[in-house]
Formats: C-alpha cells, structure tokens, sequence
C-alpha cells in the first residue's frame, strides 16, 4: 500500500493467472462500456483533461471496475492505493494520507481505491469522508451493491455514480480472442486453438464476467496441453468450468423453441413448466434479463388487467435481478413465474391496442374534434376551440356523455373486458356507466 514503492513487488509475469495478466493497461484495451467509453463520452473526456474526480464504479463482477480505476489513476499521472476492507484499518489509512500529502505538496494526486467498498461499515466510511472533502485523495470505490444503500450519503454526495453493465456476448468473445493470440500477456506462444462450439460454451458460462471468462479459458488450456492437444475442445472447457451445455443455441432454432415454450407455459397457466423451462433457459447461458423482459411483456399482454399487479410483480423481479444477480437472482424471477402462472389472463387490453393500431394506420391523422380542443387564445375560441366541451367533474360519478374519438369512429370500441379475475369488476364498471350515458341522452 506504500505509495513511494516499498510495496513488495509484484509475482513474476508467468506466474500471474491469466486474467491478470490480460487485464487492459489503457482505455483503448478496455473491452465495453461503450455509454463512458469513447469519442465525446464520460471518461473518455476526463481522461483526455488529465482531471479525475472522486467515482463509485457499480457493476456486476468481471466488468472492469477494478481495471478502470487503475487506468483512470494511471491516465491522470496519480499513485494508487488499494485499501481493503479485510486487510486494512485506521493505521494503515494514516499512513496513506501522510504519503498523499505529501505527494500533494509536490503537485500530484492520491487515488485510494475500495474495492468492494459496501464491506466497509459506516464508520470506516466516515475515515475516508474529510480527506475526500480536502482532495487530499480521490476515492474510485467499486461495489457490486446498489450504493445508494451501501455508502454513505456525505460520501455518495461527493462522487459521481458510474453504472457498468455486463459484457456482452461479444464483448467476451473478444477477450477470449484476444488472450489466445497475445504472445506477450496470453496464451499466443502456446500455439493453442479453440473450436467454436468450446467457445461458445465459454462464452455462455462466463455470464457477461470477462474473470470468468479468462480463468475458463486458462484452466482449458492446462486440461488441453495436459493431452498434449493442441486444441482447445467442448470436453476441456466442460471440465474446467464444471459444466455440461444444454442443447441450446442462442442464436438459433432452440433459443426460439425454449422462449415460446416458456411463454406457452405461462399463458396455459402451467406453474411447474414455466419454472422448468425458465431453467433450461438459464442453465444452458441465457441471459437472465432477456427472460425478465419477456415476462413483463407476457404480465401486459396475456394477463394485463384481469390482475394488473402481475406487471408490478414482472418489473419488480427484472429490477431484484439487476440488482442482485446470480445466482440469487434466480429466486425473484422464480417467484414472477410463478405469479404470472397462476395470475387470472386476459388479453383484452392487447387486443385493443391492436384494433386502435389499425385504425390510425387505415385512416390516418383524423382531427381532433373541436370540443377537445384547448383554446388559449381568443382567436382559437371565436373558431369553436373547446365550444361544449362537458367537464367530467360537473357530473355525477364523473360520467358523462360526450364522444372522445374523431367522428369517423364515433361510437367504436377496442377495448372489451374480459370476465376474468379483475376485468369483471372492470366489464361491470363500464356497463354501469354506458347506462348512465344513455339515461343522461335521454
């Protein structure tokens, strides 16, 4: 933790896992994040300024939070400091603000960096909070947890939030690639190759973690030299990752036949088939969230308002997911299928919507009838702007009969409740009030 190098020195290159040995030395190695990334973005600009602020990284494991930290410190000319929840207290953070004020004097800047730093109590927060303030450090922390809840307000109030989100697929497939090819930092002098399908495997069960990835990649490679193959295959990745893939293809005629019968399962209210294929999904490399926004759009479209809860129950897990992950992540979701499984379904609201799609694409812009209309000025009233418009207020229970539609539709009808769970109330509802309608007509 010295900041004037009495740190013990690094392990030999070759002794490094893998993953450390490729981790991205510049902004232009880093893989990802394009949203503070690249030309006109976030950090990007404040790299090219030479100036870094205090930043809490929040994002899933192996995004690069811990990678950024060290390039943004390094790219601002500043020494770095990690400082540990398990290993370090009051002691050793007096030590540090001794060596940073005096790195300050001599005009330049201190990056302590927390990893993890939702393990730190509120007490240990506190330390870090008045040479923050001074600038005699700049704080990058890193956590997995919504800091919102995990750091304390003065120190949240003083850095910048940054979100990171998970590799893609693509984003992972390039750093497999790349520790294959690197002679310097990778595998490139072992001459080892990978077949596609190993590849894939890797990539789905990595889970948008490059760490992951990259110690996968590393233990194959062991496994594959051990045989004395020169190529990397399905069986070497299965052993070092302690898994066996599914048949399931992201990308092809499988991914479509599991979500269809995932959603089929759903709409036949089947609780334990749901689950199962929700599984399947998920086992074989799916990315969680895809399966969540599919049960939100399932909980609008198949349940809608015979439970209008089922759409809270659906965001609700989406948003548990991304805030958790795996694999706990899993359990919210089960919970939603379930919900949404066994949830009374009606499609009604769906329906409707595509009825009044239809007629906006069939008939076009049709005017607005005058007695919708606002009229802000005396000119637009003198034109009939808002003439007999009725104020649903004025009347009893807030019925009234006025037509809303253009008068090309007049008296026309999407929307036809069904009876089931609480769209009967909302049938009932509306047949009371077309009553009412015809009663006020006369």
């Amino acid at each position: 933790m010295d900041l004037f190098g009495s740190s013990p020195p690094p392990p030999p290159r070759a002794a490094q896992p893998l993953a450390e040995r490729m981790r991205p030395r510049t902004l232009d190695e880093f893989i990802g994040q394009e949203h503070l990334l690249g030309p006109g973005k976030l950090l990007t600009g404040m790299t090219g300024a030479g100036r870094l602020h205090s930043l809490i990284l929040w994002g899933p494991p192996g995004s690069g939070k811990t990678t950024l930290a060290l390039i943004l410190a390094s790219s601002a000319g500043a020494a770095c400091v990690h400082f540990s929840a398990v290993t370090s207290g009051v002691k050793d953070l007096k030590k540090i603000i001794q060596e940073a004020q005096e790195l300050q004097r001599l005009g330049k800047a201190t990056v302590l960096f927390v990893d993890e730093i939702h393990h730190f109590n509120k007490a240990q927060q506190d330390n870090f909070l008045p040479h923050v303030e001074r600038g005699t450090l700049l704080l990058i922390g890193a956590t997995t947890e919504n800091p919102s809840f995990e750091v304390i307000s003065p120190l949240l109030s003083r850095c910048q939030v940054l979100v990171l989100q998970p590799l893609s697929a693509d984003h992972v497939g390039v750093i497999i690639d790349r520790a294959l090819s690197d002679c310097e930092r990778g595998l490139g002098k072992s001459g080892l190759s990978l077949t596609a399908d190993a590849r894939d495997f890797l990539i789905q069960q990595s889970q948008g973690d490059g760490r992951v990835a990259l110690n996968g990649l590393e233990t194959a490679a062991a496994l594959a030299t051990r045989d004395g193959r020169k190529t990397i295959e399905l069986d070497h990745v299965q052993v070092a990752v302690q898994r066996k893939p599914l048949q399931y293809d992201k990308a092809g005629e499988e991914h479509y036949n599991v979500i269809s019968a995932f959603i089929k399962s759903l709409r036949g209210s089947d609780a334990d088939a749901a689950l199962y294929w929700m599984m399947r999904m998920i086992e074989a490399g799916e990315d969680p969230l895809f399966i969540a926004r599919r049960m939100v759009i399932f909980a609008a479209e198949d349940i809608g308002n015979a439970d209008p809860q089922a759409l809270q129950v659906a965001v609700a897990a989406k948003d548990a997911f991304h805030f958790v992950g795996l694999p706990e992540g899993r359990i919210p979701l089960a919970q939603a299928v379930t919900y949404l499984a066994t949830a009374p379904k009606s499609n009604a609201s769906y329906k409707a919507m595509l009825a009044a799609a239809k007629d906006v694409e069939e008939k076009g812009a049709l005017p607005v009838p005058l007695h919708l209309r606002n009229a802000p000025t005396a000119l637009m009233e003198k034109l009939g702007y808002g003439k007999d418009y009725k104020y649903a207020h004025n009347y009893a229970d807030s019925i009234v009969a006025q037509e809303h539609l253009p008068k090309e539709l007049a008296g026309r009808k999407y929307y036809s409740p069904s009876d089931s769970g609480y769209e009967k109330e909302i049938k009932d509802r509306l047949q009371s009030w077309e009553k009412k309608k015809k009663a006020e007509k006369g």
